[in-house]
């Protein structure tokens, strides 16, 4: 257990046994930082200017729980209520997933290929809201809706809507389901992607505290997109784009799927930075 005695110590200090204690425990060092710099809402600079400043007592001790959760399983993200997506921070809770960074860097890509027009756009099953949300505010001009099945999830997403002053129009809904009758000029989708096989070979952090609903998708982590590619064609408009975060073996059956049903959409595999598949695009 990670314990400080009743000393007075600096910030410094705490940080040094903190790090060293993770050490021991095969865990990164810099979770101690990244725990303290997030829970004081502090920069790298603001943390070095208190190196030498006395931490007080009740800092010592939020400090030393959050430390505890994070080795008995607890992702930091959870632990510090937060995560940052585009620079911008957004609320995590056990009912979302927390944010990737390969999710980051195909939304950066996309971002950058977008044409330069005011576009109508839908991200199916939003999470947090990352994705509409970096949206709406890097493209203000873009009419931004998101859905989610679930409520709770979508409770989180609305607040951080609201946090980062982005208008979008949130709608609980399975899919397409409450969406009748609209036409979008880009479709975004970060679903289930994860075969149930695959549960072995998963951080045991990610399946005791992000929702299973949300990683998990049956047919062999398939069944999300035979549903969207069955039904996809009626919610685009002529022109069309649409990003699909794939699981990295996932990219022919993905992309076999929605040559069946958009046979006249131009298809890419986008790798990321690992050089596994990580997206399917497909465009007019």
């Amino acid at each position: 257990m990670f314990q400080l005695g009743k000393e007075k110590v600096t910030y410094f200090e705490v940080l040094k046994r903190a790090s060293s204690f993770l050490t021991k425990k095969g865990e990164s060092a810099f979770v101690a930082e990244w725990l303290m710099r997030e829970r004081l809402s502090w920069t790298k600079t603001d943390l070095v200017r208190h190196y030498s400043l006395i931490m007080p007592r009740k800092e010592i001790e939020t400090f030393q729980v959050d430390i505890q959760q994070f080795t008995k399983g607890k992702p930091m993200q959870q632990i510090i209520g937060h995560d940052w997506f585009y620079n911008r921070k957004f609320s995590v809770t056990e009912d979302t997933l927390i944010p990737r960074p390969e999710t980051e860097e195909w939304m950066d890509r996309l971002l950058k290929s977008l044409p330069n027009r005011p576009l109508k756009v839908l991200d199916i099953g939003t999470g947090t809201g990352v994705l509409a949300i970096t949206q709406k505010l890097e493209r203000p001009e873009d009419e931004v809706t998101a859905v989610d099945i679930s409520r709770k999830a979508l409770a989180v997403a609305k607040k951080n809507g609201e946090n980062l002053q982005a208008q979008i129009n949130w709608i609980e809904s399975d899919l397409f389901e409450e969406l009748t009758g609209q036409r979008f000029d880009l479709i975004l989708s970060n679903p289930p992607y994860i075969s149930q096989d695959e549960i072995g070979l998963m951080d045991q952090s990610v399946l005791d505290y992000e929702p299973k609903e949300a990683l998990f998708a049956e047919n062999e982590g398939l069944a999300i997109y035979e549903r969207l590619a069955e039904n996809i064609s009626q919610y685009l408009n002529k022109e069309f784009m649409i990003a699909l975060e794939i699981g990295y073996a996932q990219g022919e059956a993905v992309t076999k799927l929605f040559k069946e049903h958009l046979p006249a959409g131009k298809l890419e595999i986008w790798q990321d930075f690992s050089g596994l598949d990580r997206l399917v695009w497909i465009k007019s």
